[in-house]
């Protein structure tokens, strides 16, 4: 059989603050829609929130009206705000029951280019088991696969599964799957939570228990963890490490109940030598399918950007008998922006620009013998 992983990057659509130029733009939207959400999810507002509510609503283009050039306020009852005639917010509500809405932020579609060059990835790479990383949703996802990956010749999975996790942008992970690999048992961690009550996971730690045509079992663990641009340094470095631990802990009860053949994979955001990443990497039996000799890295040590050892961020953890059981395995970057001079890999012909690209993330694949 064959396993891949690959960061699409939304399929259809994409929050517009997510879809700029450079990551460096949308940055600070994204961060003061966080700090706003934050805020508004208060049971109780004092003075001090009221103030800096007003603040982030004027830096995110809400003075004026509830639809900003990146962001929606939905106020569906109860009275949130007021915007006197003088100019400025006051916010009247002295707590989240005194309202229902919403902050939401606002969509775009995704370049039809990089759209088609992701269905290309997903169709070249013929992967019987095919984790997902930065889907919208489950409908969205199964569309893609019964729609855009027929309309460019390949032939759709049999099973679509996606659970929604704790990402309010839509960038969720989920497994598809072939005929004769049917998905069955299914555990979601969105409700796992650290001592201070957040959420361990910014989207979720799904456990999904394949079949294979053989007969065997495999159980394979769908990821992505906190970002490095997305917050301060310190926080998301945390934050990363404390999901590792949460996974390393997962992992050690799934094997500890006789379950031998586990894959954790997804985008990790961070290097193999970083210490978020230690609790996972170095404090378990897991191995690295780049550390397999039949594993082809294609001469860069890199998954993501133009593939740097810096960016390194996208794995396939396998248990040790799986691990054994491995015949094959490559980084798939055919999909992504090669760089001009020079190019650093064959590209489609499609891909004509960086915003042509399926992703900036490689696939990664294995084959393995069950």
């Amino acid at each position: 059989m064959k396993l891949a992983v690959y960061n699409v990057e939304n399929l259809f659509d994409r929050a517009k603050a997510m879809n700029l130029d450079t990551w460096e733009e949308g940055r600070p939207i994204l961060e003061k829609f966080a700090a706003l959400n934050g805020l508004l999810g208060q049971l109780h507002y004092n003075p001090a929130d009221k103030t800096r509510m007003a603040e982030l609503m004027r830096d995110l283009g809400l003075e004026k009206s509830d639809t900003g050039p990146f962001v929606i306020l939905r106020r569906n009852r109860g009275g949130l705000l007021r915007r006197p005639k003088t100019g400025g917010i006051l916010i009247e509500a002295d707590g989240r029951a005194d309202w229902v809405g919403s902050l939401e932020l606002r969509d775009e579609p995704v370049n039809e280019h990089a759209m088609r060059n992701t269905a290309r990835v997903m169709i070249d790479l013929g992967a019987d088991v095919l984790g997902v990383v930065e889907a919208e949703s489950r409908p969205v996802l199964a569309a893609f696969n019964s729609e855009i990956l027929p309309a460019l010749g390949g032939s759709p999975f049999r099973h679509v599964m996606l659970i929604d996790g704790n990402d309010e942008r839509g960038i969720d992970v989920g497994l598809m799957s072939r005929e004769g690999y049917p998905i069955g048992a299914m555990r979601s961690r969105v409700d796992d939570r650290l001592p201070n009550g957040q959420p361990v996971f910014s989207r979720d730690c799904p456990a999904f228990e394949v079949a294979t045509p053989s007969g065997a079992r495999l159980s394979v663990l769908v990821n992505h963890l906190k970002s490095k641009g997305y917050g301060g340094t310190a926080a998301a470095n945390a934050k990363r490490k404390a999901q590792a631990e949460r996974i390393a802990a997962i992992y050690r009860e799934m094997t500890d109940k006789g379950d031998s053949h586990v894959a954790i994979i997804g985008d990790f955001n961070d290097t193999p030598a970083s210490a978020p990443l230690a609790p996972l990497l170095d404090g378990t039996d897991l191995r690295d399918i780049f550390t397999h000799p039949a594993f082809d890295d294609g001469g860069y040590p890199g998954t993501y950007g133009l593939c740097n050892a810096a960016n390194k961020i996208d794995y396939m953890l396998l248990s040790p008998a799986l691990f054994d059981r491995v015949r094959a395995g490559g980084v798939f970057r055919t999909g992504m922006w090669p760089g001009l001079r020079p190019k650093r890999w064959e590209a489609y012909p499609e891909v004509g620009r960086p915003a042509d690209a399926g992703s900036d993330h490689a696939a990664l694949w294995a084959e393995i013998d069950l």
